[in-house]
């Protein structure tokens, strides 16, 4: 990305949706003139940058940081997609990053995380919504130690929504946590457990330096009574190498065999709990299938194609989370015989596709 030390003269003449975004900003800032980079090739003509700019805006209240917003992932220039009610993919980026400095530009890591992330909604065709996460397996500023490497996304909190000329706008906050901050979000509510933090945490502004909020024992607690409440919102993930088998018996009805990796288990664990007895299915969902539990009061493993319903008892889900491990191994269940887990261990890999850490 460059520069654009004059503002956002290289926009398309017919800019509505991109002059809409500008409209919406102009309460906050008046006349401020923002930090503005634009791509050298457009994404519409090929260039590898899905968003045709960043704008970075500096603000000293509530603390110092930068305010950035995206400018591509709504339609700027024309109405192109069949929707009408909504602006191309129906939000645009916006992150809060603490800034101590007196620096005159923000850090160029922000501007390709921001891309990356654009990237990902390009290249999977998987929208960001108001009370999404997303593990960035690592640092989100990559080569820093932070301890930021998950982020929430939460609708911004100055900008919210608007009307453009080419459909509904939401803006989307990108809120960087921590791996247990992420854990408790998911237990619970991302909404809930982002209010919680909010008091330390004003605006959400991402702060690299800071420690993990859950040990703030008033905040940890918060959590864990709302989680026993309400048990977690969080009714599905996506789980990388999820599959299912049906081994045929003699005599006994078929052996259903779940295989995941280890790096899936802890979640597995955590949110089962919080989801079946609160009469809340919960779901894993793979490239080739999907997994959904459910509590009943006997246990039956089901086949819809190539998805799989597992119906499990209080009994067998009790047991269950006992004795799952997130360890390369063969989990049978004495309670429910007629299903079994599979773990296989986990690779992380890095951007290169190196193998940073191996789970199980």
């Amino acid at each position: 990305m460059e520069h654009d030390e004059g503002g956002n003269d290289d926009r398309n003449p017919d800019q509505a949706g991109w002059d809409a975004i500008d409209r919406a900003l102009a309460p906050l800032y008046g006349e401020q003139e923002p930090r503005h980079y634009g791509t050298l090739i457009k994404h519409a003509l090929g260039g590898p940058d899905p968003l045709d700019g960043i704008s970075a805006y500096k603000r000293e209240q509530p603390v110092p940081h930068w305010h950035f917003v995206s400018y591509g992932l709504s339609e700027l220039y024309a109405k192109e997609s069949e929707d009408p009610e909504r602006s191309g993919w129906g939000f645009e980026l916006t992150f809060r990053l603490r800034d101590d400095s007196d620096a005159s530009e923000p850090p160029v890591w922000a501007l390709n995380f921001l891309q990356n992330l654009a990237r990902y909604v390009f290249g999977s065709g998987n929208a960001f919504a108001d009370g999404h996460y997303l593990n960035a397996n690592g640092p989100i500023a990559a080569d820093s130690d932070t301890r930021i490497r998950s982020v929430a996304f939460v609708r911004d909190p100055e900008l919210g929504e608007i009307d453009s000329p080419h459909g509904k706008l939401e803006f989307l906050q990108v809120v960087g946590l921590t791996n247990e901050e992420e854990l408790a979000l998911k237990r619970w509510s991302t909404r809930k457990v982002l209010q919680a933090f909010e008091p330390h945490m004003p605006l959400w502004i991402t702060d690299l330096e800071r420690d993990s909020l859950m040990q703030e024992s008033e905040i940890a607690a918060e959590i864990a009574a709302g989680t026993a409440s309400d048990g977690s919102d969080t009714g599905f993930v996506f789980v990388d190498g999820l599959s299912w088998q049906q081994q045929a018996r003699r005599w006994r009805k078929p052996l259903t065999t779940v295989v995941l990796g280890a790096r899936q288990v802890g979640e597995l664990l955590a949110l089962l709990p919080l989801r079946l007895p609160f009469a809340k299915p919960f779901a894993l969902v793979g490239a080739e299938c999907r997994i959904e539990f459910e509590h009943a009061r006997r246990n039956a493993a089901t086949a819809d194609g190539a998805d799989l319903r597992l119906s499990l008892t209080a009994d067998t889900l009790r047991e269950l989370v006992a004795n799952l491990q997130a360890r390369e191994g063969q989990y049978p269940l004495r309670s429910f015989d007629l299903l079994s887990f599979l773990v296989r261990k986990t690779q992380i890999k890095d951007a290169e596709g190196r193998v940073v850490q191996t789970i199980g």
